[in-house]
């Protein structure tokens, strides 16, 4: 099967996206940008395009203009272990972005994100219904996903 590269549309913040991105994510870098040559749409010099990899996921990032922007209908899940692993990709998500809501957020170039915790399927899957749907209910009243309370209001506290 051919590699699957998500290939993301920015007016003029490639860079910026994909700086801001490499410096969140363990195991990323950039590995290539390229720049409009003359006699192209953009302006001379510019950067047209980002080759990054996000903990080895290859990404490219496209300066194509305003034509296109994000919306909430394709968002990147991030799973993590742990609250510590939540708060980090939290705060450093929506710093200059914003929260929405049950763990979702938008960053500041309008990309949006689902900040996961491993817990939060198993307590939703859990086989007691009882139990999965007081994390269900207790997820839905969140913005940011506090573990703790999803096991608390799992097992009725």
């Amino acid at each position: 099967m051919p590699a699957q590269i998500p290939c993301l549309w920015f007016d003029g913040d490639a860079q910026a996206a994909a700086d801001l991105y490499t410096s969140v994510f363990p195991r990323s870098r950039i590995t290539k940008v390229t720049h409009w040559g003359p006699n192209q749409p953009g302006e001379e010099g510019s950067v047209l395009t980002v080759e990054f990899e996000l903990d080895g996921q290859p990404y490219l990032a496209l300066n194509g203009g305003p034509e296109y922007s994000f919306t909430p209908a394709v968002s990147f899940q991030v799973f993590c272990a742990d609250q510590e692993e939540v708060d980090h990709y939290w705060d450093r998500l929506t710093d200059g972005g914003k929260e929405v809501a049950c763990g979702w957020l938008t960053d500041r170039f309008g990309l949006s994100w689902q900040i996961t915790p491993t817990r939060l399927p198993e307590l939703l899957q859990d086989p007691d219904p009882g139990r999965a749907q007081r994390a269900m209910q207790a997820m839905m009243q969140m913005v940011k996903i506090d573990i703790a309370g999803l096991e608390r209001a799992a097992d009725g506290g």
